[in-house]
């Protein structure tokens, strides 16, 4: 029977992404291998050949945190990359898994985002599924995006190339905040849904999940292109909801005084003539 072996995978894609000269060894003719030699990935972590091999074969399923570090600094891994390591080769253990209920949002704080008609403002759950938007998180994105998936809409929506200014970076982003959101949990069945689809239909999502890429999006910002209000840039904040495991609130702002604050202004008076048009259609 074959091994279930992450760390192996991860282990992989990351030395191939990890240049020789990136980490002072002199690369002398042709390689036949992207990135670093496994005995080379070995040598920068002071361990042995026949050890790290094995490890990345599946044959040794327990490294040490002594060694998952040194892997990590020779790897150049971020504090979250190096995360994730250890979380690979500390899964929890494995247990039946419940039926998956959907995820709700509490009415308090569906009830505070709808409160904040200056600011877009969504919740994201697992796997990157949009649970709930204000308004103008809507007005900002064109149509509602409640149900919708983030990732999804990355790669598939056709639109999705011109609305994000800057479509690689959020595309690589996004795939590693994937990874980062499903942690060790590589078997979630929502998961492996989702990811067999964009496999099968974006060659680009395919070559970004291979890389094993792990990156939280706490903050940032991001370009957009509004068919109405023309480009707009604004920063964005993420946080964790307390007692609602795997759920992110994610707000967008724009900087005071700027032409961003100017077009988000507009949006607002976007939605809030759409939300009157809709409550008058309803009371008809």
């Amino acid at each position: 029977m074959e091994v279930d072996n992450p760390i192996g995978r991860f282990l992989r894609a990351r030395r191939e992404l990890v240049q020789p000269e990136d980490v002072g060894i002199e690369a002398y003719g042709r390689r036949r291998v992207p990135g670093l030699r496994r005995e080379e990935l070995a040598m920068l972590a002071g361990v042995s050949v026949d050890y790290y091999v094995r490890l990345e074969q599946g044959r040794e399923q327990h490294p040490s945190e002594q060694v998952l570090e040194a892997l990590a600094r020779a790897l150049q891994l971020d504090d979250t990359a190096a995360r994730h390591l250890q979380e690979l080769a500390r899964p929890p253990a494995r247990r039946r898994r419940p039926s998956a209920r959907p995820q709700r949002v509490r009415p308090g704080v569906e009830r505070l985002m709808h409160g904040w008609s200056h600011t877009p403002a969504l919740v994201l759950g697992r796997c990157l599924d949009v649970l709930a938007a204000n308004s103008l998180a809507d007005a900002l994105h064109g149509r509602p995006i409640r149900g919708t998936n983030a990732i999804r809409s990355v790669f598939l929506d056709p639109g999705a190339h011109e609305f994000y200014a800057d479509w690689e970076d959020v595309a690589r982003d996004t795939v590693a905040w994937l990874r980062a959101v499903a942690g060790a949990d590589l078997d979630d069945p929502r998961l492996t849904e989702l990811v067999g689809e964009l496999s099968l239909k974006s060659e680009t999502f395919r070559r970004l999940w291979a890389r094993h890429d792990v990156r939280e999006k706490t903050s940032g910002t991001k370009r957009f292109v509004h068919p109405v209000v023309g480009e707009l840039s604004l920063g964005y904040e993420s946080f964790a909801i307390g007692g609602a495991p795997g759920q992110i609130l994610t707000v967008y702002h724009a900087e005071p005084g700027s032409r961003d604050e100017r077009a988000l202004a507009l949006l607002e008076s976007v939605a809030a003539g759409e939300t009157a048009e809709q409550a008058s259609r309803s009371a008809g």
